[in-house]
């Protein structure tokens, strides 16, 4: 399948960063949830994919979604999110991270660069660990009207008639 050897532990991620320096590769990370993915989150990463090398997407687990998201969400549980967004041609690597943001998965993986949506830089988690490591943080614009709230706000809307 498609998305095997895609998605790692944090450990074996940073065990492939440390491959890819020595090769002179760069390490592209961004997170999300990625809930119902859309084709705003295809823009999205692909943008991330072209600042490197290769991408690794920090991935919300279950637990950390609904925290953050609410007792209804996810919608698509941590283990299909992953293999869907491992089975992206320009997806190289995804790993779940459990706590609410991905501050201590960054750090141990120490990416070089960090992508986030500009809708986020007012704060971009991990932005100081990447930055003194000589990473440097990218803001990506966002496809207008499309979340994934807005399509469960949709779907909601659609069956409530």
């Amino acid at each position: 399948m498609q998305f095997e050897g895609k998605i790692l532990t944090a450990e074996a991620m940073r065990a492939e960063r440390d491959r890819m320096h020595v090769e002179g590769q760069t390490l592209v990370f961004t997170n999300g949830c990625f809930d119902l993915l859309h084709a705003g989150h295809v823009t999205y990463l692909q943008f991330a994919r072209a600042q490197g090398d290769a991408l690794c997407i920090g991935l919300n687990s279950d637990a950390s979604v609904r925290r953050n998201k609410g007792p209804t969400r996810p919608i698509v549980d941590e283990q299909n999110r992953a293999k869907l967004l491992a089975c992206l041609r320009f997806v190289d690597y995804v790993v779940l991270f459990d706590e609410d943001e991905p501050k201590t998965l960054i750090g141990k993986i120490l990416p070089d660069v960090l992508v986030k949506g500009k809708d986020w830089a007012h704060y971009v988690s991990g932005r100081e660990i990447v930055e003194a490591n000589g990473g440097r943080v990218v803001l990506a614009d966002m496809v207008a009207g499309l979340s994934t709230t807005h399509i469960i706000g949709k779907i909601l809307a659609t069956t409530a008639r």
